[in-house]
């Protein structure tokens, strides 16, 4: 009965990250589209799309936060039910926008809402499975959740723009009536009835091994968004740029690049399980990635077909997300697990923010090309800096606090 309950919690837990990465990259595939529908042509697709991406990446920022704090307040499972009410429902007034701001308004209000679906939902998985199992879970959660990029990228393909965030809404409407199977974890029930400090976000900040714990966990996620911010979305302008004659479309290349994803995280999340370390699994990520960049800017102009397959293999090696999120929620005590496990990954998210405004700064001196290739370098660099100050986290007990001055 037990396992069924752990494998119910999986289940549920992989379909809702399925639809919430379905609703956060249908934006990038179907940018330019949706953008000229609305009037937006020439270079004002990447600068409009930029702003856009932009304004659902700052909400996705702040509903970290907000659902973090509530995900150890108020527990994972009620989280998961706000969020995806709030996504699905600006996912389905996005399909009837007019013009620019409120295209902005609605996906700052999307991103606020997609912000608390992955963070609380590996949080809950990782609390019911054992250690022994953690790492299969978390994988199968964020391999199955991943797969939605390749739905959005099949659909827009074959349906308009409008039609595909209508999808999106009641797919996540849908997926609601599946969230009543869900119950919380042992752990956060059993802690919950004594502890006074849950979701205490400036707890983070009140000891020096916490908050370098807490911005290494950050740091070592933004090169996927690196990947897939700079490298996936701006395929289109990117291959141009590289001589590339025929038509690079966005929903081709960030679909490809997440079957990769998908099958880097499943691949990932077993080779963590079967060696018993998270660390080194991130480090052979990165360092796929840091080898994959400037083959990438170097030799996808060949042909649209290249850019693709490329996108298909960065995407591979960028498959730790499911390992990096594991190893946030292993980092740290109940009482700040789903903090963590929610802020980090939308502040790796809202990381597009700074990496696109430097990619918009280098271009102003150089080629695309070159420009994302130091953005690139920059990220990379502090990536690996920061998973050295990373304690292996495979075999920890997640039955543990955070208190004032230390972890115990």
């Amino acid at each position: 009965m037990k396992e069924r309950i752990l494998s119910t919690s999986v289940v549920v837990a992989a379909l809702g990250y399925f639809v919430d990465i379905y609703d956060l990259l249908l934006f990038g595939i179907v940018r330019v589209p949706s953008l000229k529908a609305l009037g937006i042509s020439g270079s004002d697709l990447l600068q409009q799309g930029v702003y856009l991406l932009n304004m659902q990446m700052i909400g996705m920022l702040l509903g970290g936060i907000v659902w973090g704090i509530l995900g150890d307040r108020r527990g994972r499972v009620q989280v998961l039910f706000g969020s995806i009410l709030l996504y699905s429902l600006a996912n389905l007034a996005n399909a009837a926008v007019t013009n620019v701001s409120q295209y902005g308004v609605l996906r700052l209000i999307a991103g606020f809402g997609l912000a608390g679906e992955l963070g609380a939902a590996i949080t809950l998985v990782s609390e019911k499975m054992p250690s022994a199992k953690r790492g299969y879970a978390t994988a199968i959660v964020a391999g199955v959740g991943l797969s939605g990029a390749v739905l959005a990228g099949i659909i827009a393909q074959v349906l308009d723009w409008r039609v595909c965030y209508l999808i999106g809404g009641c797919l996540g409407l849908l997926l609601l009536i599946l969230r009543l199977k869900m119950s919380e974890s042992a752990i956060y029930i059993e802690s919950s009835s004594h502890l006074k400090n849950r979701g205490d976000f400036f707890l983070l900040f009140k000891s020096r091994d916490r908050l370098l714990r807490y911005l290494s966990c950050i740091l070592i996620g933004v090169p996927v968004w690196y990947v897939v911010g700079i490298l996936v979305t701006f395929a289109p302008e990117l291959g141009k740029e590289m001589g590339i004659v025929e038509p690079v479309y966005a929903a081709k290349s960030i679909g490809s690049a997440y079957v990769g994803i998908c099958l880097g995280d499943l691949f990932t999340g077993a080779l963590s399980q079967y060696f018993k370390t998270r660390k080194k699994v991130i480090y052979l990520s990165l360092l796929a990635n840091m080898i994959l960049t400037p083959i990438y800017l170097m030799y996808g102009g060949r042909s649209a077909g290249t850019l693709y397959a490329l996108c298909a293999i960065l995407g591979f090696a960028g498959g730790y997300w499911a390992v990096f999120m594991t190893t946030a929620a292993e980092q740290f005590g109940t009482n700040l697990r789903a903090t963590v496990t929610t802020t980090v990954p939308n502040f790796v998210r809202g990381a597009v923010v700074p990496l696109t405004a430097g990619f918009q700064l280098f271009r102003g001196y150089m080629s695309l090309r070159e420009s994302a290739a130091v953005v690139g370098v920059i990220t990379f660099a502090i990536a690996w800096i920061a998973a050295y100050h990373l304690k292996e986290s495979y075999s920890n007990d997640l039955n543990f606090i955070e208190r004032e001055s230390a972890s115990v």
